[in-house]
């Protein structure tokens, strides 16, 4: 077992006087079922029993299917009790694009959460998955017999988390007990977890955010994580003033809608000591927002393959610094920049980053090749352009394959969106690449508007024009109801991409 669930879940090797975890204090709830610890460490050794007596053993795969509740983290906990690999699948996917996942892991069994709110998950599980046992729920599995195995060393793999697969086939990021292990340990080194915290997990538990940024360091500590299904503005807001919820992650979109919901102003934040976000910088009014209410937000840069955290903004410098900064590297984290073949620190010039540690992924299942493109020796390629300031805190620039080479000049899509943004009735913008006879490549600003806003493509260039270069401003921009995004909230840019190529409602 991962020694990041501690003795609280009797998964561990540690002796029992040293546990810092209350047995009977609240673990996980999800607004149908609550256990506290001492409950949870017993459902986790029965459910590791049914999953043995279904052919479950060391290093076989377990999917995960189902929206955010106790019986996702059963189920992986479970699955590590015994050796075995949790692999928590995107519900939100195509049956097709599941039936892809379970053939490309091997999945010995697949366990689904009848959605209480969703029948048709049962529908979903019927049309992909007729080629392995299915088991409904973890009820049956919890009368199977108590196991104590010793479980797993720390590099064993414990999870396969598949990536969002903006470009080609989803490929699954292979993650040890020892890389969940450090990615704890360095969350807990940035962030002052207590052991009466009380997490809200909207984060769903198939990304990494949701299982290693949230919910494992809380549950380390003896705190309680309350798990939600599906995101809602209102919801979220009511459940953090009623419960008392002290921190949560999220993406910047939804800190958008939170601080834009009619329930905002009249909801209670007073508890809420730690809210990180990551994934894209989030917008200047929504930071001050949040601040205006006595909330700092503090943002995060990482990756699955890192388990995910890399960088991320500490609590008393984030006020001295821009909202768009990603703070300082995790303490057992190292990074660099490759210039001219060498390996050097990150500094203000833009460069891919790289990095290194023991929370880091050895690779992707079964893709050697793809693994070995990802490294420089023991670092990590990240694929990301960052730079830092003169005091070490960074910025995230763009990703290197989304950089658009304009007649010989780099333009980095994030610059232009973060100018487009401060419009007052521009909601949100992405900006692509697109092939051009003249300049190689010129940029394609998709704009989505605030509701009964009235603006012309002309207005959107005049805007940009005023604060960046001539050659940065796109040729081409359209305005669309709602930019696609995947499951973590990341604009789908390959579907911008290929409308965009193909000349789709273009202006």
């Amino acid at each position: 077992m991962s020694p990041i669930t501690g003795p609280g879940l009797g998964l561990g090797t540690w002796p029992a006087r040293r546990a810092r975890i209350s047995p009977r204090a609240p673990a996980l709830s999800d607004g149908h079922r609550a256990v506290d610890h001492a409950e949870l460490a017993e459902r986790v050794a029965r459910i590791a029993g049914g999953l043995a007596e279904r052919g479950v053993g060391r290093g076989d795969r377990v999917a995960w299917l189902g929206v955010n509740a106790v019986a996702t983290l059963e189920t992986c906990f479970a699955a590590w009790r015994l050796g075995a690999i949790a692999v928590p699948l995107n519900f939100r996917l195509a049956p097709a694009e599941i039936g892809y996942m379970l053939d490309d892991c091997g999945a010995t069994l697949l366990v689904h959460g009848p959605d209480p709110d969703d029948p048709g998950t049962d529908d979903l599980v019927a049309a992909t998955a007729p080629r392995i046992p299915v088991v409904r729920g973890v009820e049956d599995l919890a009368r199977g017999p108590a196991r104590d195995d010793a479980g797993a060393g720390l590099d064993d793999p414990a999870v396969l988390l598949y990536t969002s697969g903006t470009t080609g086939r989803p490929k699954a990021a292979v993650l040890t007990h020892g890389n969940l292990t450090w990615n704890t340990v360095n969350q807990l080194a940035h962030v002052d977890v207590c052991s009466d915290e009380r997490t809200l997990c909207i984060s769903p538990l198939f990304h990494c955010v949701g299982l290693s940024q949230v919910t494992l360091p809380t549950l380390f500590k003896g705190g309680s994580v309350e798990l939600v299904a599906r995101f809602d503005p209102v919801a979220v807001l009511d459940r953090i003033a009623r419960a008392r919820i002290t921190s949560f992650a999220a993406v910047p979109t939804m800190l958008q809608m939170l601080c834009e919901s009619p329930a905002w102003e009249r909801t209670d934040l007073s508890s809420l000591r730690t809210v990180v976000y990551g994934g894209s910088p989030v917008q200047e009014r929504v930071a001050r927002a949040w601040l205006e209410r006595g909330v700092a937000l503090q943002q995060g840069y990482g990756m699955t393959e890192a388990s995910p955290g890399v960088h991320m903004a500490t609590r008393e410098g984030t006020a001295a610094h821009p909202p768009t900064s990603v703070g300082v590297p995790h303490f057992f984290t190292d990074v660099a920049v490759e210039r001219d073949g060498e390996l050097v620190p990150l500094d203000e010039e833009p460069g891919e980053l790289l990095v290194r540690g023991p929370h880091v992924s050895p690779g992707y299942w079964n893709r050697p090749a793809e693994t070995a493109a990802s490294r420089r020796g023991e670092w990590f390629r990240t694929g990301d352009v960052l730079r830092a300031g003169d005091d070490g805190w960074a910025f995230a620039v763009d990703r290197v394959k989304d950089m658009i080479i304009s007649g010989g000049e780099n333009v980095y899509p994030a610059e232009v969106e973060a100018v487009a943004v401060t419009h007052p009735d521009i909601a949100d913008c992405a900006v692509v690449g697109v092939p051009d006879q003249r300049w190689g490549e010129v940029g394609a600003a998709y704009v989505q508007l605030r509701p009964g806003a009235d603006l012309d493509a002309d207005a959107v260039r005049a805007l940009l024009a005023g604060h960046l270069a001539r050659y940065k401003v796109p040729k081409y921009v359209r305005f669309v109801e709602e930019l696609p995004r995947n499951a973590s909230g990341k604009v789908r840019r390959v579907d911008l991409r290929a409308a965009a190529a193909a000349g789709e409602e273009v202006s």
